[in-house]
């Protein structure tokens, strides 16, 4: 026993944490059993005050009977602080109060601390959001095929909270309101009256009444309800006969013709729908020609079935006619039918009418006294052809009761070629079609001598538009003419690309016919006075600019150091997309040293000055026109070292060294030949054969003699010129002669003939450049001197 009491507050522990754990982490307030939370609603306006209680009962939460109960509150995941107190009978109270709950939907939970954890004992769930919104844009349709009424509505601002949607419907009869909507505002019904109707799919906001609930051709009352926690909200009430609100089925055309033969009216026999024979309907017949852009709408149409005449048709033109109805109430929200399948007619033709604008180029043929024209004119307006144009015809005259004038031309085109008598001023053009012929148009070949005009001028008038202005001459003007030809790199010629100005006292025009954006347009205004034509005045235009499709490709004409001469072909007119107002080009080398220049669009080059030596260079063009740029692709260049007349220069000079080079080695080679040239070979006189025959009375005068070591300027004293005396042979001794005193010297000669000297040798004091000194020594009077230079 004693053991059994000491394991029952165990176990009791161990129960309690168990029943804590569970009910705490994720259970409410009756898992437990010990704890009570009260909120003072559970649904509540988002934003206002949320007050709620916990209270805790000791004998019934085991384990928690020893100690202070600490109560603490919980939104959601959020600690919130509440106020503690100790209730009756044991209990501990706590009381919390959100000033201002914004969540759409939370649990708020009462926690206590057991061992130290918040364990959760008990939990409300509130929700908050907003009364219903008043549905809006109530409107019913009856079905013919079920009979069926389906109402929808436009459901408003979400509450944020369960709402019970139910559309209403009452038999008693209310009266109807004043003004075209049905609206019952102050419909009273007993008590005793039924009120049936349909509720809608979740998420949806429209549903169907079927026909058991229904009473037709009688007054009902429907109004949509929606209601929540917070409120009810309705929609306006509709008063209808569900009748009134039926859909019928679209009528069917039954044919179309002409009547009577040569007016511009219309026989339509139609049908009403199946079901709908015993109604009397209102009916809509709308058509249009292919070219229009909205339909003719002809109503006024009363009747179950039948016929109906419509006027005011031009002749042979194809129409697309459509039908609807609905049946005639007091009310204006009943509906159209849907549009019957169509069906084309074409009205029969008549012959054209109106005359046709006309403009010629004439010029004398080559012989025969001729003049050829060109003729062109326009084709005649739907209105004017009254039916398809089968062809054109041309004549020198108008035509006459029984007799027929010679056609000139006759073509399904609207220009012709023809030559006529030099002394032509006039011919006739008419249109026909398969029910007749126009009358005749004359055109009169007036002579080009008039005055031009004056400021002419083109401006955009929109996309594919031009306005084109001009100054009014002196001379009064009857109409003018005027033409325009897209520019092109190829040849183009657009024959219909003219209209004419009836209005002489005109100064503006309006182009519409074949322009297109990004394209350049050459026109040409032509007055035209009474008798003459006047010379025609000309203009270029866009009617829109972009910027051009791609800019030109540069190219390097020549480089030098510090300049770099660029050029680049103009761009096609077709990629140009605007008038090109200027090209700029952008150069930068590696140091990102960027600079720019504009040039005029009328160029095709431009030159780069002020260029660095030997350094690379990133050069682009960019085309610009009004309304933007288009850059090109990117050329690199490197400039050269040097200039091309310092190139030039040095080529010269370094041909220069290298033909001095050249002689010079041509001169080394033949060593030989220019030592002889240059220092020719002199006999050395120490060698010679006047040492043998010199006498030797001659007195002796020693020369001090150099070392052959020693270079420089040899110093002589005295040089003495001996003569031989006539008849006595060289070598051979000589008898002593008296001392005679020494002659003057003078240069010495050898007699070759008679009385004819001949000079052998001068001796002078520099000597001989490159002689060698003989081993052994030379005469006693003279010496061999080797002189240095």
């Amino acid at each position: 026993m004693a053991r059994r009491g000491a394991g029952t507050p165990f176990l009791l522990q161990l129960s309690l944490l168990l029943l804590l754990h569970l009910g705490g982490e994720c259970g409410p307030s009756w898992t437990l059993g010990c704890a009570l939370v009260a909120v003072g609603s559970p649904i509540v306006p988002l934003g206002s005050a949320v007050t709620a209680s916990c209270t805790i009962q000791r004998e019934l939460c085991r384990g928690l009977e020893q100690g202070k109960v600490r109560i603490s509150w919980m939104l959601d995941d959020k600690l919130v602080a509440g106020s503690q107190r100790q209730g009756p009978g044991g209990t501990e109270v706590s009381n919390l109060t959100l000033p201002r709950f914004n969540y759409t939907q939370a649990r708020l939970w009462c926690c206590v601390e057991w061992n130290g954890t918040k364990q959760r004992v008990g939990m409300a769930e509130i929700r908050a959001g907003y009364p219903p919104a008043k549905p809006l844009n109530l409107s019913c349709v009856l079905n013919l095929g079920d009979y069926g009424l389906t109402c929808q509505w436009e459901q408003g601002t979400d509450s944020h909270l369960p709402t019970r949607v139910v559309l209403k419907c009452a038999g008693k009869p209310c009266p109807l309101p004043e003004g075209p909507r049905a609206h019952c505002s102050g419909c009273r019904r007993s008590r005793a009256q039924a009120v049936t109707g349909c509720t809608p799919q979740e998420g949806h906001s429209h549903c169907t009444v079927p026909r058991r609930l229904l009473q037709l051709y009688r007054q009902m009352e429907i109004w949509v309800s929606a209601t929540n926690a917070l409120g009810t909200a309705e929609s306006e009430h509709l008063c209808i006969d569900p009748m009134d609100v039926a859909k019928l089925d679209p009528p069917t055309l039954q044919s179309i013709q002409s009547i009577p033969f040569q007016t511009d009216c219309i026989a339509l026999a139609w049908d009403v729908a199946r079901g709908t024979e015993h109604m009397k309907l209102q009916c809509e017949l709308r058509y249009r020609a292919p070219e229009d852009s909205a339909w003719a709408l002809v109503t006024g149409i009363i009747g179950r079935a039948g016929t109906t005449q419509c006027c005011g048709f031009l002749f042979g033109t194809q129409y697309h006619f459509q039908m609807r109805c609905r049946r005639i109430s007091a009310t204006a929200l009943a509906y159209w039918s849907e549009w019957s399948p169509g069906k084309n007619y074409t009205t029969h033709e008549k012959a054209p009418t109106g005359k046709l604008d006309a403009w010629w180029w004439a010029q004398p043929a080559g012989t025969g006294g001729r003049l050829e024209v060109q003729l062109r004119w326009k084709a005649p307006r739907q209105r004017e052809a009254n039916g398809q144009v089968l062809g054109y015809r041309v004549t020198l005259s108008p035509q006459r009761r029984g007799r027929d004038p010679p056609t000139i031309c006759n073509t399904t085109h609207t220009q012709c070629n023809f030559s006529v008598p030099a002394q032509t001023r006039r011919v006739y053009l008419s249109a026909y079609n398969a029910a007749g012929e126009s009358a005749p148009t004359e055109v009169v070949l007036l002579e080009g001598k008039g005055q031009p005009l004056a400021g002419l001028r083109a401006v955009p008038g929109g996309e594919r538009s031009l306005w084109v202005h001009w100054e009014a001459p002196l001379a009064p003007v009857f109409a003018y003419v005027l033409e325009w030809q897209r520019v092109t790199a190829e040849p183009w010629h657009c024959s219909a690309c003219w209209q004419m100005e009836h209005d002489g006292t005109a100064t503006t025009a309006l182009i519409q016919d074949g322009i297109e954006p990004f394209q350049r347009y050459n026109i040409s205004l032509y007055p035209l006075y009474k008798g003459t034509v006047g010379v025609p005045v000309h203009t270029t235009a866009y009617s829109q600019q972009k910027a051009p499709s791609h800019a030109p490709k540069l190219h390097l004409r020549r480089i030098s150091k510090s300049e770099a001469e660029l050029c680049w072909e103009p761009l096609p007119v077709e990629v140009q997309n605007g008038f090109i107002t200027s090209y700029t080009i952008f150069w930068a080398n590696s140091i990102a040293d960027v600079a720019s220049a504009t040039v005029n669009p009328s160029l095709s080059s431009f030159v780069i000055r002020g260029l660095k030596p030997s350094t690379l260079y990133k050069v682009h063009i960019m085309a610009s026109t009004a309304a933007g740029s288009t850059n090109g692709t990117s050329l690199t260049l490197v400039t050269t070292v040097l200039d091309d007349t310092e190139i030039q220069f040095l080529f010269l000079t370094l041909g220069l060294i290298f033909v001095l080079l050249m002689v010079l080695l041509i001169c080394f080679q033949k060593n030989e030949r220019m030592k002889e040239q240059l220092w020719p070979s002199v006999p050395d006189p120490a060698n010679s054969s006047l040492g043998k025959w010199v006498p030797a009375a001659v007195p002796q005068e020693p020369l001090q003699v150099l070392a052959a070591r020693e270079l420089g300027p040899a110093a002589i004293s005295t040089v003495t010129v001996l003569e031989g005396e006539p008849g006595k042979q060289p070598g051979k001794e000589s008898p002593a002669l008296p001392v005679a005193p020494p002659a003057l010297p003078r240069p010495y000669v050898r007699q070759e003939g008679p009385g004819e000297p001949v000079q052998y040798a001068r001796v002078g004091s520099a000597g001989y450049r490159g002689q060698r000194l003989l081993p052994e020594p030379g005469p006693r009077f003279y010496e061999n001197l080797r002189s240095r230079g």
